[in-house]
């Protein structure tokens, strides 16, 4: 059964940065591509992330271009999002999951399991 353990979320100042992490059971975490994924009060839940088996090639949403990283460390089972100049406007629950495979590089298309997610606040 897939699972996945997000964690790392907490208040922090604008500007300010986090590193959320994603421990995985149920799969080997190197036949996967995978993706990070997050949901605001009230909104869609939308792809900011996203990383190939290997993690040699990653792609990001516009909104988090540059201040974001995605990472992963498949002998840990474990993936990770480096989140740096931290905007009021990232706050939202943050997941990761599987992604949908594509021929080049990788998507964010969650493929239906979902973890509880990490709340990530960003408030003065």
């Amino acid at each position: 059964q897939l699972q996945f353990v997000e964690s790392g979320g907490a208040l922090v100042q604008p500007g300010g940065s986090l590193r959320l992490s994603c421990v995985t059971s149920g799969l080997t975490l190197d036949d996967y591509n995978m993706g990070w994924f997050r949901q605001a009060p009230g909104k869609e839940r939308e792809g900011v992330a996203c990383s190939t088996r290997s993690g040699d090639s990653t792609d990001y949403a516009n909104s988090v271009k540059g201040r974001f990283t995605i990472s992963r460390d498949n002998a840990k089972n474990t993936a990770y999002l480096q989140m740096n100049s931290l905007k009021p406007e990232d706050t939202a629950v943050y997941y990761c999951a599987v992604v949908m495979p594509v021929r080049h590089g990788c998507s964010m298309i969650g493929t239906g399991a979902w973890g509880p997610g990490t709340l990530v606040t960003v408030s003065s």
